[in-house]
């Protein structure tokens, strides 16, 4: 090796020119960089040594393209800004770099041509295996059975099929627990769906209606005007002004579908004068699904379930990884079709 590290900086540009700046093969510096404990420790430490004089790195999606399998993970959720897919994704990448892999994460902003271009830019990484929050009524499911023929799959949130991989909430048990807290706490709830954006909105309405149906209650579910939008805290917002100026709900206990329609049918009714909270003087009741982050700040603050984020993000790459043939770090097996659904815990708050 020869130069100061500000002229070979300059210099070294490829992978070829650090071979010839370090001495050795380029075949050799591509072994060290696709796996380091690969090549002898002489070699190593020389290739090190280079790296730090040089400040050379090389292209890590050049490097995987020319592995028949890579060290990227694909990742893509409809709201990257939604606090549940920043906390699912931050879980997924600590665990993925913990076991060697990155983690790549797209958006595809709840729309369906976004979702396919993801899916596209995945393919051309060569990623290893990928985790999916798909869109679903909405996806292109030839585009993803395509893919999932090729790599593993894991969706989360809602699946894609009945068939696919899937880490998620158990519906059925979390709008169980709650319509039940509901009908022994003060009267039975109506429902109050969400835009038909992906699986959960039918998903999370049958597990209602069935959990009504299971009390001897009559379920009601609220219709609703259409509406395709992940803006879902507007759609509530709406909704209700719009059921408020037309005699009001069935029930005086609204069950939302998530959160964040009930973050907007809290502020419709503060802006009519209604009072929601779960005292003998309030005018309704309302609680949600999720546990939002904000859902303990609003007012009052929102009787909820749980999903366990953490560990549905835990499960989601430790099966992704299992299906690589790579060990997790806590040593679990899976099934190759392995369905997990997490039980929530439901959150008492002011709300109802």
């Amino acid at each position: 090796m020869s130069g100061d590290a500000s002229t070979v900086t300059r210099q070294i540009k490829t992978m070829e020119d650090f071979s010839e700046f370090v001495g050795l093969s380029r075949p050799t510096v591509s072994k060290y960089f696709n796996d380091p404990s690969s090549v002898r420790k002489k070699t190593r430490d020389a290739i090190e040594a280079a790296i730090k004089q040089s400040g050379f790195r090389p292209n890590i999606f050049a490097v995987n393209l020319n592995r028949r399998r890579t060290n990227i993970l694909g990742v893509i959720v409809p709201n990257s800004t939604d606090p549940f897919y920043m906390a699912l994704t931050r879980r997924i990448e600590h665990i993925a770099d913990q076991a060697g892999f990155l983690a790549f994460v797209l958006s595809s902003d709840g729309r369906p041509e976004m979702e396919e271009r993801a899916i596209e830019t995945f393919k051309s990484m060569n990623v290893a295996g990928a985790i999916i929050a798909p869109l679903g009524v909405q996806s292109h499911h030839q585009k993803l059975s395509a893919l999932g023929q090729s790599i593993p799959l894991i969706y989360v949130d809602s699946p894609l099929d009945d068939s696919s991989s899937f880490v998620g909430t158990d519906n059925r048990q979390s709008f169980r627990l709650m319509v039940d807290y509901l009908c022994r706490s003060g009267g039975p709830p109506c429902y109050l769906g969400m835009p038909p954006v992906n699986n959960n909105a039918m998903a999370r309405q049958d597990a209602y209606v069935e959990a009504m149906r299971q009390l001897k209650m009559k379920p009601e579910v609220v219709e609703t005007t259409a509406y395709a939008s992940w803006d879902f805290e507007k759609f509530g917002f709406d909704e209700t002004l719009r059921i408020l100026s037309k005699g009001g709900f069935p029930t005086q206990t609204v069950l939302c579908a998530n959160d964040r329609v009930a973050f907007g049918v809290i502020a419709a009714a503060f802006q009519s004068g209604l009072k929601v909270g779960r005292d003998a003087d309030s005018d309704l009741r309302v609680a949600g699904h999720d546990d939002h982050p904000l859902s303990r700040y609003t007012c009052p603050p929102l009787t909820t379930v749980a999903q366990n984020y953490n560990e549905i993000g835990r499960l989601a790459i430790e099966l992704l990884l299992f299906k690589l043939g790579e060990t997790s770090g806590n040593g679990e097996a899976f099934r190759e079709d392995e369905r997990i659904l997490l039980s929530a815990e439901i959150m008492l708050r002011g709300s109802a």
